[in-house]
């Protein structure tokens, strides 16, 4: 892989600033999985993007070395973590959307880790729009105050 240091940061600093704006989304609504939580799984996702194609890079030529299948399972792990966000209770299930959003951050980290700038932020974008505009439109359909 070889890639310059600032390189490096910048795909991590990618990730964290992405998941961070789907995090500030939570944190406004006083939803779990927040600025944090989201920051960290986008950030925790490039990193293991990053080492899955450096472990590419260091076997290529010891036999098959493919560098999508330590990143995919970042898609079972977030789907672990997120199932812990969903809570069933009386009212009905809560917790679906921090998961998916979670998970989404996950893939972001993802994109970031192989440079993919352009989709990673086209998608933190339509997240952030999603949860905030969607939300509204829910509540219009439930004929719910705001």
């Amino acid at each position: 892989m070889n890639l310059a240091y600032h390189e490096l940061a910048f795909r991590l600093l990618a990730a964290c600033v992405c998941g961070g704006l789907i995090g500030l989304e939570r944190e406004i609504h006083r939803k779990d999985a927040g600025f944090r939580t989201n920051a960290l799984v986008c950030l925790g996702s490039c990193l293991i993007m990053l080492v899955s194609l450096e472990v590419h890079q260091m076997f290529k030529n010891e036999g098959p070395a493919d560098p999508g299948r330590i990143a995919a399972q970042v898609v079972s792990g977030i789907g672990f973590l997120g199932a812990g966000a969903i809570i069933r209770s009386q009212e009905g299930i809560r917790g679906l959307t921090t998961a998916a959003g979670v998970w989404v951050a996950s893939g972001i980290g993802l994109a970031c880790g192989l440079g993919l700038y352009a989709p990673a932020f086209f998608t933190t974008v339509i997240t952030v729009v999603i949860l905030f505009v969607f939300s509204k439109v829910d509540k219009v359909l439930r004929g719910e105050k705001e």
